[in-house]
């Protein structure tokens, strides 16, 4: 194995293709081609399937990308180390938040502190965040009620209640957790981690909590609800200031979420996410 051979197929699966990334690293398609096979070759193993106009990695070649960012990341950080150019940090952060909310102080001051660095913020339940991180697709991930895992580091970021919101037309008052069964029931996809709380108390209690409508995503969720479809829920941190919509205190019952802000142990050191970490650890006083 050769670096350039390793360093000409991560540029592809990168870039999505033979021809970008020719372009980008300044050098022919043909030759890197030609090193991208000679990869296989070595190997036996086939990591792009080659069709007319497009590439797209194999199982293997899927698996050699993870490795490649993360040698590839810790080959610019030693630059970084090298150079001392850590004082002057740049580049992106990308964020996957089951809630952006609980982020946004500390986005703002992270961004007052290394203005050279972007930030990209998506949504997405816990599955989906902790897909990202491992995945090398975010530095940080935002999410409720996680479990300890050897490869995450985790910053607790507090705990709310869990609240119902309902269209204001359409509600006044409190609900009874065992009433639930009787309302129509707007739930996030498989995956939320609200939802897994609302479900786990309900099989606690042996009902049944079916949802008449499952929405993808949280904006989603709220939209269904402010069009009255039914009740949906949210931390109360999330709640809003929608005015089409009100909280509506679930009784006789004590759900919370508690959010966390998570990154790869293996990680730590990368500067954007260390960055980042400091400006929590100010806000928090540790």
């Amino acid at each position: 194995m050769r670096y350039t051979q390793l360093r000409a197929f991560h540029n592809v699966a990168l870039h999505g293709g033979f021809s970008r990334a020719a372009e980008v690293m300044n050098q022919t398609q043909p030759s890197l081609s030609d090193q991208v096979r000679r990869l296989e070759q070595t190997y036996d193993t086939l990591l792009f399937r080659r069709e007319a106009r497009s590439v797209t990695l194999t199982e293997a070649g899927e698996g050699l990308f993870r490795l490649t960012r993360e040698f590839f990341e810790t080959e610019e950080r030693i630059g970084d180390y090298l150079d001392h150019s850590g004082a002057v940090i740049t580049g992106q952060l990308r964020i996957v938040a089951d809630s952006a909310i609980h982020v946004a102080d500390a986005v703002q001051a992270f961004r007052r502190d290394h203005p050279r660095v972007s930030v990209v913020i998506r949504s997405g339940n816990t599955e989906n965040v902790l897909r990202a991180l491992r995945n090398y697709d975010a530095e940080v991930g935002v999410v409720g009620n996680i479990a300890s895992a050897p490869d995450l580091d985790v910053v607790d970021l507090g705990r709310t209640p869990i609240v119902a919101i309902c269209a204001r037309s359409k509600w006044r008052g409190s609900v009874a957790f065992g009433d639930l069964v009787h309302h129509n029931l707007i739930f996030r996809e498989t995956g939320s981690k609200t939802r897994a709380a609302l479900e786990a108390e309900a099989a606690r209690r042996g009902l049944t909590l079916a949802p008449v409508i499952e929405a993808e995503g949280r904006e989603a969720m709220r939209e269904m609800v402010a069009a009255g479809a039914g009740l949906g829920f949210v931390s109360e941190a999330e709640a809003g200031r929608d005015p089409r919509i009100v909280q509506v205190p679930v009784t006789d019952v004590d759900l919370a979420m508690s959010e966390a802000l998570v990154t790869l142990t293996a990680r730590r050191e990368v500067p954007v996410i260390r960055a980042f970490l400091a400006v929590i650890g100010a806000q928090n006083g540790t």
